[in-house]
């Protein structure tokens, strides 16, 4: 039976779907058109209370079908289930990929997506001081994950589901306007990962 995943074409959308592709587990797209407010569906909120994308129904979870919002959340049940990409078992190396998940979360993700915000604010005065401050912090976001890219291969140091989350926002690099030659490192690993065939399904399975 298939993981039903509810998401859209967004950064937390493709972090999942290539999880799942990744992971190789079968799972069937139901859309969630953002733009047009199906989050606030009551369907859609008994599975995402916060009314936000992605959300999973495992109909195979433990003890019987079970649901899970938030993307980190998601991720982490995924390779707890599987096994993959996440150290089942050896807490000494899921510290790393917990950290880097949460780095992500709380702000490899966040700050962009103020970029994002911004960039379509039609006032200049509007739109100065945020441009200013978001993309000031995503830049060092980028410097921060380039540091770590030259000591490790991964941001995990083994590749794992911190490297999903990340790409699911570095994938908008060019939204946020951050050139990628800038930060060697993230270049050498954002390539390496765009290549990966699982990486690749995963961003090509339509979820719009």
């Amino acid at each position: 039976m298939s993981i039903e995943l509810y998401a859209w074409n967004t950064p937390n959308g493709r972090k999942i779907s290539v999880a799942l592709e990744e992971m190789g587990l079968p799972y069937t797209v139901h859309p969630v058109n953002i733009s047009k407010g199906e989050q606030f569906k009551p369907e859609f909120l008994k599975i995402s209370p916060n009314n936000r994308i992605p959300a999973i129904i495992d109909r195979e979870g433990p003890g019987g079908p079970i649901s899970i919002f938030e993307s980190g959340a998601i991720l982490i049940y995924l390779g707890e289930k599987t096994g993959k990409f996440w150290p089942k078992g050896d807490l000494r190396r899921q510290v790393p990929v917990l950290e880097w998940l949460m780095c992500q979360m709380g702000g490899f993700g966040p700050m962009p997506g103020q970029v994002h915000h911004f960039l379509q604010v039609k006032d200049d005065n509007d739109r100065r001081y945020g441009l200013d401050r978001y993309m000031k912090e995503t830049r060092r976001l980028y410097g921060v994950l380039d540091k770590r890219l030259g000591e490790v291969v991964f941001a995990g140091g083994e590749i794992s589901i911190a490297d999903f989350a990340i790409l699911g926002w570095a994938w908008r690099h060019e939204r946020h306007q951050v050139d990628l030659g800038d930060f060697p490192n993230v270049k050498r690993w954002y390539e390496t990962m765009m290549a990966r065939p699982g990486t690749k399904r995963g961003f090509e399975v339509a979820l719009s």
